[in-house]
């Protein structure tokens, strides 16, 4: 979800650069298609962000309290308690779905835990397994209403990586063939080099999940946790 209209114009800058690639400069998709019906809800939607005034798109702290290091709300948060507006798709006892207020194409949508949790990593096993089980469902639903060819599962987890919100959600893209949404798929990737820096990696995640020195972990393929 993009932050409020009221953020910077970097931090904006920051989501759309670092979600997955470098976003290709171009015309958003739904001017593209020149959908009159879908822009009038696409403006209800910014709309409805703008009366959003003060949510921030700053660190959440992890207390699960979903409120900021300065005093304000998350926004996930504030949608999942019903004190602010979005599109609801789905909703269980454990995740909402919700459309983003800024897509990149016609029914972006994310999936959020309805608890609070800053990051991927502070996510119970538990949690991420409930919001990825419904995947199928949501996926299924939202391709067959946008009539698109394919869709992204994206996960931004870290400043670094694109993430505004810090309260874990999971991004479902519709895509469709010729988009051109992510320039990186135009990219030529190298083949990964047969090296001893390779096999050092390798060496030096296994020892992270599964240490030598604890013998319990012998022989086992379920990792620690870290």
């Amino acid at each position: 979800m993009s932050p409020p209209v009221s953020s910077g114009a970097p931090v904006q800058e920051r989501r759309l650069g670092v979600l997955l690639s470098h976003l290709r400069p171009c015309t958003p998709p739904a001017a593209r298609r020149g959908n009159h019906h879908h822009h009038h809800h696409h403006d209800l939607r910014v709309r409805e962000a703008e009366g959003t005034g003060g949510l921030a798109a700053s660190p959440c702290a992890a207390d699960g309290s979903g409120e900021t290091s300065g005093g304000q709300r998350c926004v996930f948060c504030e949608i999942v308690k019903g004190n602010k507006p979005a599109y609801k798709l789905y909703e269980d006892d454990v995740c909402l779905c919700i459309l983003d207020t800024k897509p990149l194409s016609t029914g972006h949508s994310l999936i959020i835990p309805k608890r609070h949790f800053p990051s991927l990593q502070a996510t119970p096993p538990s949690v991420i397994a409930a919001i990825c089980c419904k995947l199928p469902l949501l996926s299924s639903a939202i391709v067959k209403a946008t009539q698109c060819d394919a869709f992204n599962v994206l996960v931004n987890n870290g400043k670094v990586a694109g993430q505004v919100i810090f309260h874990t959600h999971v991004h479902l893209i519709p895509r469709r063939k010729g988009d051109n949404l992510w320039s990186s798929e135009t990219y030529e990737r190298n083949s990964i080099k047969h090296n001893q820096e390779t096999k050092d990696l390798v060496s030096g995640i296994k020892e992270l999940l599964f240490p030598p020195q604890d013998d319990s972990a012998e022989g086992s393929t379920i990792p620690k946790e870290l």
